[in-house]
């Protein structure tokens, strides 16, 4: 689970690569409304430091996140007041109300470590969908692109802080094994921490079988701006009891 350390420099560091999570959650948007016009309720899961949510409570007039991660949340309440945010497992959450879209990105999804806990994921994420409304899923890579031994590494300088990150990713059956050494300097000194994720690499088939059981239907999206595509799907029908 991501901590505090990781929380404060993260997204910085992202953003300094060309990651816009703004142009991300226009794009999104953008799907969502071709398929669902006048859509007014969206849910975001997995919603992080809140980064995407900003930019769609441009979009939506009533948004509302789910998040795991305290420290994540913590900040995505300092950034969103008014919004609300919740604390939740993207696998068993119940709000007791309906959404036209139910967002879940920057593969939040791929932290749960098999095909059931995905399943189950799906499921409740569609729960929270009025009949016809829009659930968008960013996956991770999936197993035959990704990329064994993968080495990163980044450079952040800011008016008061340097960041340093170098990372390494490792397949471990079917799972990710991300690596990742951080060095912060600021006027308080320099401190280094590491961040271990793993990420479950599902495969195209996997997700559609779980969003049919979950009575969506949609496609994948190729070329997305991330590179590892999207799927958009319709709730369509009330999930299975599988």
């Amino acid at each position: 689970m991501f901590g505090p350390q990781h929380a404060a420099v993260y997204e910085a560091t992202y953003r300094s690569r060309g990651k816009s999570w703004q142009a991300e959650a226009t794009d999104v948007a953008d799907r969502i409304l071709a398929v669902r016009p006048g859509a007014t309720r969206l849910l975001d899961v997995g919603c992080g430091a809140g980064a995407h949510l900003e930019s769609f409570a441009d979009r939506f007039a009533h948004v509302e996140g789910v998040e795991i991660a305290p420290a994540m949340l913590d900040v995505a309440r300092r950034r969103l007041p008014g919004v609300a945010l919740h604390a939740g497992d993207m696998r068993d959450f119940r709000l007791g109300v309906t959404f036209d879209a139910v967002t879940c990105l920057f593969t939040a999804i791929n932290f749960l470590g098999t095909v059931a806990e995905m399943r189950a994921a799906v499921a409740t994420m569609a729960r929270h969908l009025a009949p016809g409304g829009v659930l968008v899923v960013e996956p991770w890579w999936f197993p035959d692109r990704f990329i064994d031994g993968h080495l990163g590494g980044d450079l952040v300088r800011e008016p008061d802080r340097v960041v340093a990150r170098v990372s390494r990713s490792t397949r471990q059956g079917r799972l990710t094994r991300m690596e990742e050494r951080w060095l912060v300097c600021d006027a308080h000194g320099i401190r280094e921490f590491t961040q271990v994720g793993l990420l479950a690499m599902f495969t195209r088939d996997e997700y559609l079988d779980a969003f049919a059981a979950a009575g969506c239907e949609g496609s994948y999206v190729t070329g997305w701006l991330t590179g590892r595509g999207l799927f958009v799907v319709t709730r369509t029908a009330e999930p299975s009891s599988n």
